[in-house]
């Protein structure tokens, strides 16, 4: 009979880990906190007697290279959670790859999962899961290449039937040349939306589900003071085709939108035209998840 933890104890064991991961992965592109202010949240937590629980999970990528030599090019991104109660539970972790397809990627998972519930609870273990994902997501790459096409070909097809609307949230933005990605990057993978620079940085792009991952993949991997999704809507596409997702799109093409407050600097962007922009387009109800506060 293990007497249980405390939440506290908890907390500090989450801290301890991500702190050995930091000073193991110092490269954003190989440890990502994608949520820095659960971090913060949980370290108050921990230190104060009198703090609340926090309000969010840790969340945190980490990516990897498998040391398999026909493999060399192939990249696992490992997204993680840590539920309040880890490491009493397991912590989520969802494996990642344009390399694998979709059934792949279950399987993947699934077996990364019961590795997991086996050897891990009570113990920090993402160094664990890691060299797991390192030593065995390889593999998946070739599995069940054997079963029929025609299965691979409805893989693809489920995973592009859906519609996504990511709207993502930045400390600021104000490089020219991040500015000039998040435009043409939108354009290559067919995605509408605006982006509006400044103080706060808003995003939001819209089209099919594996472009708008592969876009939100390449921008979170430029440098960032601070870069979240704050929302995301999903949206089964019925028929799947081009006039289809044309009428779940809320905007025409990703354009940059100033709203400018002051004329100085244009620095600080005016919300309330932000707001009803938003409004125009539908979407006044995202204004609260971004800003908290009712707009007009």
């Amino acid at each position: 009979e293990t007497t249980e933890m405390s939440n506290r104890e908890e907390a500090e064991i989450q801290i301890s880990e991500l702190d050995l991961l930091s000073s193991m992965f110092p490269y954003e592109e190989e440890f990502v906190v994608t949520d820095q202010l659960a971090v913060a949240e949980l370290k108050h937590y921990a230190e104060n007697e009198s703090a609340e629980m926090p309000s969010s999970k840790v969340q945190f990528v980490l990516n990897v290279k498998p040391e398999v030599t026909n493999a060399s090019m192939v990249e696992f991104s490992m997204a993680c959670a840590l539920p309040f109660k880890y490491p009493t539970v397991v912590p989520e972790i969802t494996v990642r790859s344009s390399a694998l397809s979709r059934s792949q990627q279950i399987h993947l998972n699934s077996d990364l999962k019961t590795y997991l519930m086996q050897n891990c609870s009570g113990e920090p273990c993402m160094l664990s899961a890691r060299e797991w994902v390192k030593d065995h997501a390889a593999a998946y790459i070739d599995k069940e290449c054997s079963s029929s096409s025609v299965t691979t070909s409805n893989a693809m097809q489920s995973e592009d039937n859906t519609f996504t609307r990511l709207w993502i949230y930045s400390h600021h933005i104000y490089n020219k040349q991040k500015r000039k990605n998040i435009i043409d990057w939108a354009k290559e993978l067919a995605l509408s939306g605006f982006c509006m620079p400044g103080k706060p940085g808003v995003v939001c792009v819209e089209g099919l589900q594996s472009s708008c991952e592969e876009f939100w993949s390449r921008v979170r991997r430029l440098t960032w003071k601070r870069i979240l999704i704050r929302h995301r809507e999903d949206v089964s596409l019925e028929g799947g085709g081009h006039a289809e997702i044309q009428k779940q799109r809320k905007f025409s093409t990703l354009e940059e939108k100033c709203f400018d407050a002051h004329g100085a600097r244009g620095n600080h962007m005016d919300l309330g035209q932000l707001y009803h922009f938003l409004e125009e387009k539908g979407c006044a109800d995202i204004f609260q998840m971004y800003f908290g506060v009712e707009g007009h």
